[in-house]
């Protein structure tokens, strides 16, 4: 666990074992850049996280789309401009459902995207998992990626054969904390001392 600024520890490449599954921050949490300023500096993070895994790894990013001055700001779009940037592809888009269908929210969406890339990975029909998550889970603080979505990421990881997961954005740890629980290692990075010090309190 370090506290430290993602993007600076993304600019040195992971090792071949390691994925990365994460949730890059809201605009709301980086008011100087400024909404506009934020979509270019959430598109070139992705890419950057994208670029840091080997080329047979994978990235996994958890967002959940936010409404602004009355329109949708489509995270998932905003994910796969990175992506594409980075010379990476899509092997799965998922949605998580954050409430139970037909249930009216505001601001947020009733689902999140989890979304999967790689830039030489291909998936087989018969590696083909469930593309709808019918609950979050618990979820440690209100940004969290809920138990049920976090333990989805990281299964599929291990069953790529892949021994570590790293989180660049790791709020109180709960990618971290399903890592270990299925015996993968965990790399957390968190710019927020409150955050990192509460990731450090569940052992990682």
């Amino acid at each position: 666990m370090h506290h430290a600024d993602g993007v600076a520890f993304l600019a040195q490449p992971l090792p071949a074992d390691h994925a990365i599954i994460t949730s890059l921050p809201d605009h709301s949490e980086l008011p100087e850049l400024g909404v506009d300023g934020w979509r270019r500096w959430f598109v070139d993070t992705v890419a950057l996280a994208c670029r840091s895994v080997a080329a047979d790894s994978v990235a996994i990013f958890y967002q959940t789309d936010v409404k602004h001055d009355g329109r949708w700001i489509d995270k998932g779009h905003l994910v796969m401009t990175g992506a594409d940037a980075a010379g990476s592809h899509a092997l799965w888009h998922k949605v998580v459902c954050r409430v139970p269908p037909e249930t009216t929210t505001f601001g947020r969406p009733a689902y999140a995207h989890m979304i999967c890339v790689s830039r030489d990975r291909r998936l087989l029909p018969g590696a083909s998992t469930p593309d709808v998550i019918g609950s979050l889970g618990k979820m440690s603080w209100s940004r969290a990626m809920g138990t049920h979505a976090c333990d989805a990421a990281v299964r599929f990881v291990g069953s790529l054969g892949l021994r570590a997961i790293v989180d660049p954005f790791c709020g109180m740890g709960s990618v971290l904390a399903a890592a270990n629980a299925h015996g993968l290692a965990a790399i957390g990075v968190e710019l927020s001392r409150r955050r990192a010090a509460k990731a450090r309190s569940l052992g990682l």
